[in-house]
């Protein structure tokens, strides 16, 4: 019997369906009768990007808020609607989009609409409410403070991106956090969270063109003329020579260490390049060659790795490491070193295969479950990728050459020009 294409599992033009709804939501849907279940993810055009400095964190902590109380219920009642079906539902907030998502069984799917609907169109921010959330976040802001990682995250950011907003914090400081009222929430909700921009994922056991309805139904009538549009993301170039950032942080006993540059926008040509690239750099298998030569070969930290953060504004191209205090410049000199080899050397055939190899073979992982399917849409919408992508997918990454992967590191990463970042005692 002859094997069966992979792409026939993949979501595709012809098993997605994507409407637009006349106020402006984009709504994709996949059917899956397999499962009982139903899940909603989405976003809006709103987040810290309508901040001011002032008031860094407002959108974490308004978009934390609406599930707080509502003029038709409040946080109790919107709960035990959800708990009483079984289903969840939450939001989250981001810098260029803020988010949802929820599931519950198939049937449920209007419930989970109408708390979406409800919680985003007449929520009341009471301030009972927004007093516990303010602690919440301030008890969370001041474990940050001691917390190795995240401060090296955010000084780091702050110097690769220094006079970008992606050099502010989302969730502020305590300073900001305390001077937010419940009137600069009610503010902030009124215009940057409208339907113009909206995107609503819906997969599970439910026709697709019933899921437009659902919809329609729940927010088809929302307008919000108030409705800002969503400030443009500028451009950040390189650091112009190296940078290095220290935090002192008294009674740790780890360091912790970020070495990057900026990195390639998640629609850029020479983003797959990049992401194998990657994966070599300090990915795969036992977090590739950084993780082999500074933790498994020299011990010198107890982990490390490189990630590639790529969205619709431009990334970084960073390598992070856990260290022992004492080893701190060993192992920042050793991960420079390394890059400047990924640099100059490029990566084998054998490293490139196995990373294709490793990419094409988990994609089908990624759809197994409703919520990985709904992410997956949401993710071709957010990027533009077209409904098409997956079934391109394998040969997309399997086009990438040893000489485009050397190319984009050569064109993103300069070692004699990083920013480095330290967070420890």
């Amino acid at each position: 019997m002859a094997k069966k294409p992979m792409n026939v599992s993949l979501p595709g033009p012809e098993d997605i369906h994507r409407e637009v709804l006349p106020n402006g939501i984009t709504v994709l849907s996949r059917a899956n009768f397999n499962s009982p279940s139903v899940v909603v993810s989405g976003y809006f055009t709103s987040g810290s990007l309508f901040e001011s400095d002032e008031k860094l964190g407002l959108a974490d902590f308004t978009f934390a808020a609406l599930m707080r109380g509502t003029q038709k219920r409040d946080m109790q009642g919107l709960y035990d609607a959800l708990e009483s079906a079984g289903a969840g539902f939450g939001y989250d907030s981001g810098t260029y989009t803020s988010g949802f998502s929820g599931r519950s069984l198939a049937e449920d799917l209007p419930l989970l609409l109408d708390i979406l609907a409800e919680t985003i169109q007449v929520p009341t921010f009471p301030a009972e409410q927004i007093e516990r959330l303010r602690a919440q976040m301030l008890t969370g802001l001041a474990i940050r403070a001691q917390d190795t990682s995240d401060m090296a995250d955010l000084i780091f950011n702050d110097a690769l991106f220094e006079g970008h907003p992606y050099a502010r914090p989302e969730d502020g400081w305590p300073e900001t956090i305390q001077s937010i009222t419940r009137e600069d929430m009610q503010n902030f909700h009124q215009r940057t969270i409208g339907p113009r921009g909206m995107v609503i994922s819906i997969v599970g056991a439910v026709d697709p063109k019933r899921a437009v309805e659902a919809v329609q139904r729940a927010l088809g009538a929302w307008t919000n003329p108030a409705q800002e549009e969503r400030p443009a993301i500028p451009d950040k170039s390189a650091p112009a020579q190296t940078v290095k950032r220290v935090h002192p942080i008294a009674g740790k006993t780890q360091s912790d260490l970020i070495i990057g540059t900026i990195g390639p926008r998640r629609k850029d040509a020479d983003f797959m390049a990049a992401s194998l690239g990657n994966s070599v750099l300090g990915q795969f298998g036992m977090m590739g060659r950084i993780g082999d030569i500074v933790r498994e070969k020299s011990g010198l930290a107890y982990y490390a790795s490189s990630s590639l953060s790529a969205g619709t504004g431009p990334g970084s191209w960073e390598v992070s490491a856990g260290v022992n205090p004492l080893n701190v410049q060993k192992a920042a000199d050793l991960i420079v070193s390394e890059m400047k080899r990924f640099v100059q050397k490029g990566v084998s055939a054998q490293e490139l295969s196995d990373s294709q190899n490793s990419y094409v073979g988990r994609l089908p992982l990624s759809f197994e479950s409703n919520g990985g399917v709904a992410g997956s849409l949401i993710n071709i919408e957010r990027f533009d990728l077209g409904l098409d992508y997956y079934r391109r997918y394998e040969g997309l990454v399997r086009g990438v050459t040893r000489a485009q992967v050397k190319a984009v590191a050569e064109k993103f990463i300069d070692p004699d020009k990083l920013v480095i970042a330290v967070a420890g005692p």
